[in-house]
């Protein structure tokens, strides 16, 4: 008998293995079948290395205990609850934006219970989903008229396709970005089936580049905010005031690509340069696309707003069914809007995260501080104290502008360091993603609740 042989025959038989206790303890997460069907995966993988001569001994114990990780793993939720330490407040990695305890509410609500999505109450007849939201953007940004899809990246598109198929739109070479997971303008402006004409250079887009471009078949001058893309040091663009006067004088429509949009003016916070949404409408922008779970502080989706006749066109257009947004989705974002309406935004927790007090940070993170010492005192070579960070909006808004705050710089000992640290927070039951700063470990408090808070302190106790 070969050798390969003689490790496949001691290889445990599926029925040995799942009536083994600690397996069929996995039954109540998993399910039988899925854990046998795991089992079975790791097996045939153990054969597969016998047989090419990768693995050249078997060990029982250690196949029980990749079975019992393999299991483990796929027990827990995927998309689980993380503490943001990072000082990123609209964090694209951890969710966006955190919803307000009303939103949370009304889809709470909407999933239970059923609603009137798409049902007028007052006629008896069917209604339309986006009646819901419509008035209160209108109020909010002086709009005529309003509409959401599931993104931004939706909202550009039906546009482009409704506004501008099979005809040309101008944009500035400047604005050709990419961002995201690929979302590249330029694509999305060839499958809209508009064709795209650029003008100006890179750095520098005068009134006249577009006033040359446009000819007979031009349907709409399209304006893209960079996101977190800068050119530094020679650079211009034309006036939003200016572009609209132009398009209007010769029958164009102008649209503008926001990207994370928002109602109100942070400039007393020290984020400036940016337009609300609003200030677009009143500069003749004809119709605005923006998300909503960024800035604004509510769940995903993609805001137009604009001219009534101009939103009517995208209504009626076939690829609004393919992107509509969901019951949930609406009512955390008609919640998330009254708060605007009711001048209730500090509820809002990106924008509460913003407005913090510097003075307010400063004693969560002394609070914090003094917590971790208290549980680090008995322990050699470790070293906490509260310092001065730079927090970011994120989100792709305001990327030249930082936020003072403070965070709590942790020093391991000599024997593990800060990344090491990092690593093993990130495995914790409730994962703490933080930065690091040389050899030390950093916690933003900006986006660190008091709830997220004790919860660190609780996990770290039992961590060292």
């Amino acid at each position: 008998m070969s050798e390969a042989s003689k490790l496949l025959r001691n290889i445990p038989s599926m029925d040995r293995i799942l009536s083994l206790e600690w397996v069929q303890s996995y039954y109540a997460a998993l399910g039988r079948r899925a854990v046998k069907s795991l089992i079975e995966e790791i097996l045939t993988s153990c054969r597969e290395d016998i047989l090419s001569g990768n693995r050249k001994e078997l060990d029982v114990e250690v196949l029980m205990n990749e079975i019992k990780d393999v299991l483990e793993e796929k027990s827990k939720q995927s998309l689980r609850r993380v503490i943001n330490a990072t000082g990123v407040i609209v964090h694209t990695n951890l969710g966006r934006s955190c919803l307000a305890e009303e939103a949370i509410e009304a889809v709470s609500e909407a999933s239970r219970y059923y609603s009137n999505l798409e049902y007028d109450l007052e006629a008896g007849r069917r209604g339309h989903r986006y009646d819901h939201v419509e008035w209160l953007l209108c109020q909010l940004t002086g709009a005529e008229a309003a509409l959401v899809v599931n993104n931004n990246a939706s909202a550009v598109l039906l546009c482009l396709a409704a506004l501008a198929a099979n005809g040309e739109a101008i944009i500035s070479r400047g604005e050709l970005i990419e961002i995201g997971e690929s979302f590249r303008i330029p694509d999305i402006m060839a499958f809209s089936g508009a064709k795209m004409v650029e003008v100006g250079t890179t750095n520098r887009t005068h009134l006249y580049d577009y006033e040359r471009a446009i000819t007979e078949n031009t349907k709409i001058i399209l304006k893209v905010h960079p996101s977190n893309y800068r050119i530094v040091g020679f650079h211009s663009q034309v006036e939003r005031k200016d572009l609209t006067n132009l398009a209007h004088s010769r029958g164009l429509l102008v649209m503008e690509d926001l990207g994370s949009g928002f109602l109100v003016d942070l400039s007393s916070y020290g984020l400036r340069g940016e337009p609300t949404i609003g200030q677009c409408i009143e500069d003749g922008v004809d119709v605005v696309t923006f998300s909503g779970d960024k800035l604004l502080g509510g769940p995903q989706i993609g805001g137009i707003v604009g001219k009534k006749d101009i939103v009517s066109k995208l209504k009626r257009h076939p690829l609004l069914r393919a992107v509509r947004v969901d019951k949930m989705t609406l009512a955390a974002l008609e919640s998330t809007l009254r708060l605007y309406l009711r001048e209730d935004i500090a509820k809002i927790p990106t924008i509460r995260m913003i407005m913090t007090d510097i003075e307010d940070l400063q004693r969560k993170a002394a609070g914090l501080a003094n917590s971790l010492k208290e549980l680090l005192s008995e322990k050699k070579g470790w070293l906490v104290e509260t310092v001065k960070v730079k927090d970011v909006v994120g989100g792709g808004a305001f990327p030249d502008d930082e936020l003072d705050g403070f965070g709590v710089a942790i020093r391991p000992p000599r024997d593990m360091s800060a990344s090491t640290l990092v690593s093993q927070l990130r495995d914790l039951e409730t994962p703490v993603v933080a930065n690091v700063d040389q050899d030390k470990l950093i916690f933003h408090v900006r986006t660190m609740s008091a709830e997220d808070c004790q919860i660190l302190i609780s996990q770290m106790g039992r961590m060292v």
